[in-house]
């Protein structure tokens, strides 16, 4: 973009970081029929373009763009072949989400829980929701159900270090109650840009609610386990899948906190991370390793 008017580089990045905030990161050179055009926008459409991302922000369920398709824009490289910093990406996505109040569940929240770990992890595991101990230390997984996480991770011959780990919603429900459809929804944007920034291998979604969630799939656990998905980033509230966007493989397991519940359902978890560790290639510490 060297050599444009400061101008119209400023509406320019000013446009990019508008579809970014919506979910879109794959840009392309406009045909050269396209690139005739001149990229320019009218005061009018300036404000316009401003007015409708404060919308966007505030309201999270419009955070996706409408259609599933590439938007071509006036630049010279695409931008999906620019040089990607995760860190900085999950950075970006936390200081947009700010002190969100987008939901009837900020109300009683202590802290937002965004999520933990590394930002290049191959494995990701996703959750149902913050609950009291993750509430008040604003981080994922740290009570009793995260220290049964914590051990099946390492059963897996890794680290919770090595791992990224994150909730489909972001504060607490009142009293642990299920999050509710419109939470999840609202909610949902910004963990779609998280699995777009780290881009992970594979995603474990802890419970059912995890699972329906991703999948938009309504069905009992016993039918979700045993099997890979195909998963892609969404990118509107109607749960379309965006053709550009990578796959990811997406097993379903139980949520630790059920398994403290249930411990007779450790073994059938158990085999679900031996699947997710075959297809990584990973081996545990030892034969006798399993979540304890």
């Amino acid at each position: 973009m060297a050599g444009l008017d400061p101008k119209l580089r400023e509406q320019l990045a000013a446009r990019v970081q508008y579809y970014r905030d919506m979910g879109i990161y794959d840009f392309y050179r406009r045909s050269p029929e396209a690139a005739q055009v001149q990229v320019e926008m009218t005061e009018e459409e300036a404000n316009l373009c401003s007015a409708r991302q404060t919308e966007l922000c505030a309201d999270g369920a419009g955070l996706f763009a409408s259609e599933a398709t590439a938007v071509t824009i006036g630049v010279d490289e695409p931008l999906s072949d620019m040089p990607r910093d995760p860190a900085t990406d999950l950075r970006t996505i936390r200081e947009d989400l700010g002190d969100c109040t987008r939901c009837r569940v900020h109300s009683g929240r202590k802290h937002i829980v965004f999520g933990m770990g590394n930002p290049h992890a191959e494995l990701r595991f996703i959750g149902e929701a913050p609950g009291a101990d993750e509430d008040l230390q604003g981080l994922p997984f740290v009570g009793r159900a995260g220290q049964l996480l914590t051990n099946m991770i390492g059963a897996m011959g890794l680290r919770r270090e090595d791992v990224y780990i994150t909730n489909i919603i972001k504060c607490r429900p009142p009293g642990n109650r299920t999050p509710e459809r419109d939470e999840c929804q609202t909610c949902s944007p910004y963990l779609m840009r998280q699995i777009a920034a780290i881009r992970p291998k594979v995603i474990v979604a802890l419970g059912a609610v995890a699972a329906k969630t991703l999948l938009a799939i309504n069905a009992p656990m016993a039918e979700f386990r045993g099997r890979w998905y195909e998963f892609r980033v969404r990118v509107d509230g109607q749960g379309r899948p965006d053709p550009a966007a990578p796959t990811v493989r997406l097993a379903v397991t139980y949520h630790p906190a059920f398994l403290l519940r249930d411990p007779r359902q450790k073994k059938e978890a158990w085999k679900d991370l031996q699947m997710v560790m075959k297809e990584l290639g990973l081996k545990p510490p030892d034969k006798s390793s399993s979540p304890a």
